[in-house]
């Protein structure tokens, strides 16, 4: 598939508790870049793909640190602007065997949240675009980016541009303001080529309750999401059980119009990080929907870069095609 991928969403700081203390238990933090749209960017980067960021951010050091960030895996970041208000912020307290991991989000009034809805010229940044990655977080910051995205995807299927879209549903931010978020997300999904998403998404949208238990019961949201959405050709989404915050099993599921394959559960020990690894899944089907893979090579990719970002610290995946082919492989011996 010729052309880039343009990602949109928020650039945020992650401060972080080191090591597994509680936030503010020694007074140190770990300062790390994030955003869910720019994981999927930065993972995609690394697998060798030509990827835009369309953000925005204050015009001072915090802004613009998250910029060489970003720049540096690869990103071209022409299109973050600078501008007034504030860092988007949140705060991470790592789990440990049975206590589960705690974030606390600062991102109210950021400058991407403030950004208005046309402060983006559409169909000048997705010219010559091959895909846009949007996700739901975006629009529930807010009507000028719930507009924005909008904005963004209708442009996108008026220049043939492919999409995909992350649910990523965050009920407290639809809730910080007069929102309708299964309109807004519907709007969005009809629009959308790739869906990231389970049947908890599809009970959102579809206003009916669907079971994730088994592989059939999977099948039967992902076809009632295809009989409602004509433009919609896969859909993607894990399945994870947590035995403790260090051990987790994860398979991965994409969902076709003509059929679905979904993987055993891989168990994941010894996690280092777990925030960002849905981020890294999305690159990891994105990358082999847009290296032209079979269903099968794109749900093990997904996987494999699910799976190797649980070992590495901050929100993106830095794996490229030789790591993926290395975890398929099996071999965990060290790689001389």
């Amino acid at each position: 598939m010729a052309g880039h991928i343009v990602c949109f969403g928020e650039l945020l700081l992650r401060l972080t508790a080191p090591g597994r203390e509680l936030l503010m238990q020694t007074g140190s933090l770990d300062v790390h870049v994030g955003g869910a749209e720019a994981n999927v960017g930065i993972g995609l980067a690394n697998l060798g793909h030509d990827v835009a960021m369309v953000s925005a951010v204050p015009d001072n050091p915090l802004g613009q640190a998250a910029i060489r960030f970003v720049r540096g895996q690869g990103v071209d970041t022409r299109n973050v602007q600078l501008r007034d208000a504030r860092m988007g912020l949140y705060f991470l307290s790592v789990g440990a065997g049975l206590r589960a991991s705690d974030i606390v989000y600062d991102r109210a009034a950021s400058s991407f949240a403030t950004a208005p809805a046309d402060a983006f010229d559409w169909r000048s940044i997705l010219d010559g675009a091959a895909m846009l990655h949007l996700s739901g977080i975006t629009p529930a910051l807010g009507p000028a980016t719930a507009a924005a995205a909008i904005s963004a995807a209708k442009t996108a299927k008026e220049l043939g541009v492919a999409i995909s879209f992350d649910g990523n549903y965050r009920a407290r931010l639809w809730e910080s303001w007069d929102s309708n978020p299964r309109a807004v997300l519907t709007e969005l999904v009809s629009l959308a080529d790739t869906m990231f998403g389970n049947h908890r998404d599809v009970s959102l949208l579809l206003g009916q309750t669907f079971s994730g238990d088994g592989a059939d019961r999977r099948r039967e949201a992902a076809e009632a999401a295809f009989d409602a959405f004509p433009n919609l050709q896969r859909i993607a989404s894990t399945a994870r059980h947590v035995d403790d915050a260090d051990r987790h099993r994860i398979a991965a599921r994409v969902d076709t119009r003509e059929r679905g394959y979904q993987t055993d559960e891989v168990v994941v020990a010894g996690i280092v990080d777990r925030i960002g690894g849905g981020d890294a899944f999305a690159a990891g089907i994105l990358h082999g929907v847009l290296s032209g893979q079979d269903l099968e090579a794109t749900v093990a990719s997904g996987l494999a870069l699910t799976c190797l970002k649980h070992s590495l610290p901050g929100d993106a995946s830095l794996f490229g095609q030789c790591d993926i082919d290395a975890f398929l492989e099996g071999g965990l011996d060290v790689r001389r």
